[in-house]
């Protein structure tokens, strides 16, 4: 059964710092993409950031970038989002996704619970 278990959200304030992980088990996760998702209340699933299988080339939505990195520990079968200078505006629920294959122009495959971020100024 193939689950991704994210942790490390709460409650923070403006300025302040957040990382992020996300457990993927199930399956060998070393040759796949993964990303970063949020949710903020009323808003549609954005997408926050991603890795390729061997971690080069991130990507970042516009407004993480310079703030958030994404990283990942493939023996662990763990990606990592390190959150820095928090604002309001980043309130949500974060999601891990896995991709199909190994670059970020795969689709999506699998996703975690969620883990929620709350910042306030």
């Amino acid at each position: 059964q193939v689950e991704l278990v994210e942790s490390g959200g709460g409650p923070v304030q403006a300025g302040d710092s957040l990382r992020l992980s996300c457990v993927a088990s199930g399956r060998d996760f070393r040759f796949r993409a993964m990303g970063w998702f949020r949710r903020a209340p009323e808003k549609e699933r954005e997408f926050v950031a991603g890795i390729p299988w061997n971690g080069a080339n991130a990507r970042y939505a516009d407004s993480v970038k310079g703030r958030f990195i994404i990283s990942r520990d493939s023996a662990k079968n763990t990606v990592y989002l390190q959150m820095d200078s928090l604002k309001p505006e980043d309130t949500a629920v974060y999601y891990c996704t896995s991709l199909l294959g190994p670059t970020l122009d795969s689709e999506n495959e699998f996703w975690g619970q969620g883990t929620r971020v709350t910042v306030s100024s």
